[in-house]
């Protein structure tokens, strides 16, 4: 699996690409107009924890080639999309999804043959604002496993090609490790509304509480549909569960804490936030709208992540950012508002 095929030529899949790129990959980054002409022109420059350096790769705005093994890089709502404008390239091929959320698997067997797929967890953290750069910020783990079948031979194969660029490891519990980070993620609707990074808003005691209570909502919709967190190697399921049981505040200093680990001077910004950045549409809808829809079907209370994909939207049309001071405010009026509903 030496010719490597990358679509999606965002945070992750630059970051992605650049690295096995170095370790000897021939990689094909598939992306945008702009971010094509950028890494044509100038290849792809990549700082942060690695370094700085500068990669020549392949970049298209759609595949012309079958390769050895792809990777998808897009957000989920892109899923479909992305994979039927280069189906005649990918049938057969594994392909590795690396979406947030847990919907883009059911989406791509709608598309492709189960059997084909494999579903990865990615804990890399990156930063991608203007075309032909990344930063990266954090290497951090990745997780594969099949979302159809047993894992097997070709799992463990592609595991081996993905420790080339960052630490891997195989789950046979794939969905369970997703529903860990989609938890997580939930909190991605916080720097995203006030234009911050993810430090600032641990730092605020007010909004730190709401990032305990947002993924309360979700682990509670998680269990009443009988799904079991699985650990990341960074992020044990244990540390999830423990915040029902400890005192609200308490666990907020955790939550803070965890973050804490991953301050760099690179500033922690999350997906959703480099979306509005960039004028794109976010992928709220597959984080904290996947617990709202769930949470619906099942009698789950989830009003917080309801708030939250309501103003993220508004966010989304008007481009416009609150204050960190005011947003706790913002958010609990609208709480009250859907309440008296």
């Amino acid at each position: 699996m030496k010719d490597i095929a990358i679509i999606g030529a965002g945070a992750i899949g630059s970051a992605l690409g650049a690295l096995l790129s170095r370790a000897g990959y021939q990689v094909s980054l598939i992306g945008r107009p702009a971010q094509v002409e950028a890494i044509r022109r100038d290849g792809l420059r990549v700082d942060g924890a690695r370094g700085a350096f500068t990669v020549r790769v392949a970049a298209a705005q759609a595949l012309d080639f079958r390769p050895e093994l792809a990777l998808l890089t897009v957000k989920t709502q892109d899923v479909v999309d992305a994979v039927q404008a280069n189906r005649d390239f990918l049938v057969g091929v594994p392909l590795v999804s690396f979406q947030n959320g847990v919907r883009s698997d059911e989406l791509l067997a709608g598309v492709l043959s189960p059997r084909q797929l494999l579903s990865a967890v990615v804990n890399i953290h990156a930063t991608y604002l203007d075309p032909g750069t990344v930063t990266l910020l954090y290497p951090g783990p990745v997780v594969i496993g099949r979302p159809f079948g047993r894992n097997d031979a070709q799992t463990e194969a592609v595991a081996a090609v993905l420790r080339a660029a960052v630490p891997t490891s195989v789950s046979d519990d794939i969905r369970g490790v997703h529903w860990l980070k989609l938890i997580v993620n939930l909190n991605n609707a916080f720097p995203a509304l006030c234009n911050a990074t993810f430090h600032r808003i641990y730092a605020d005691p007010a909004l730190r509480l709401l990032a305990v209570q947002v993924m309360l909502e979700g682990l509670r919709v998680a269990k009443r549909a009988g799904i079991r967190l699985r650990s990341l190697p960074d992020t044990p399921a244990a540390l999830i569960y423990l915040m029902q049981w400890l005192p609200l505040r308490l666990a907020a200093r955790l939550a803070a804490a965890k973050a804490r680990r991953f301050e760099s001077r690179w500033p922690l910004l999350g997906s959703t936030l480099q979306s509005l950045r960039r004028h794109r549409p976010t992928e709220i809808d597959y984080l904290n709208g996947e617990v709202l829809r769930l949470g619906q079907e099942l009698g789950v209370a989830t009003p917080l992540n309801a708030v939250l994909v309501e103003m993220v939207h508004e966010s989304e049309r008007s481009a416009r950012f609150h204050a960190v001071e005011a947003l706790d405010a913002a958010i609990r009026a609208r709480l009250d508002a859907l309440r008296a509903r």
